[in-house]
């Protein structure tokens, strides 16, 4: 059970952290030498992108999880007679920043399935369209990041902050 329990926070923490690492928006790459950016270059930022396309679609897939350990928690809290008004907040804070970044997640599927400037294996067709598209798709993480704001990894730690806090004490065995 505790193993399973450490494999799930692992798999949530690796998919927030996919988050905010899909959202880093790629314009500084564009920027440099903007009229200079080879092919190859335009390519690999396509696969890259489509990478942290799947990345973030994988936390938001995985975002139920999240939100049921948290509420499951603050069930357990409150049964117990703590407080739970910071976790119900941050909570609530997630719930919010979801509800904003899951459309523009989900504009990013135009963006993919029109891929402008690339074919459909992902070679450059358009230099000029495919940095626009690549662009455009970069200014989309961007925008899921700003509105998640790091309101999952404010959650998860505040999570792991409380576990750590009313964790029960080992009693010395032997005794």
């Amino acid at each position: 059970m505790n193993k399973k329990l450490n494999f799930q926070k692992s798999i949530l923490a690796a998919l927030i952290v996919a988050l905010v690492a899909a959202a880093l928006p790629l314009t500084s790459a564009l920027a440099a030498g903007n009229n200079e950016i080879s092919n190859d270059r335009l390519e690999a930022l396509w696969q890259k992108m489509l990478k942290r396309y799947e990345r973030v679609g994988k936390m938001f897939d995985n975002e139920t999880k999240l939100i049921d350990r948290a509420e499951e928690m603050i069930d357990r809290l409150k049964q117990e007679g703590k407080p739970t008004a910071e976790l119900e907040s941050a909570l609530k804070a997630y719930e919010d920043a979801l509800k904003v970044a899951h459309p523009i997640y989900e504009s990013c599927k135009g963006i993919i399935n029109s891929h402008k400037g690339f074919d459909a294996s992902g070679k450059v067709t358009d230099a000029e369209q495919a940095k626009e598209t690549v662009k455009a798709l970069a200014e989309k993480f961007g925008e899921i990041r700003n509105a998640m704001d790091g309101t999952g990894k404010a959650l998860i730690e505040l999570m792991k902050s409380i576990r750590d806090q009313y964790k029960p004490t080992p009693t010395p065995s032997g005794s």
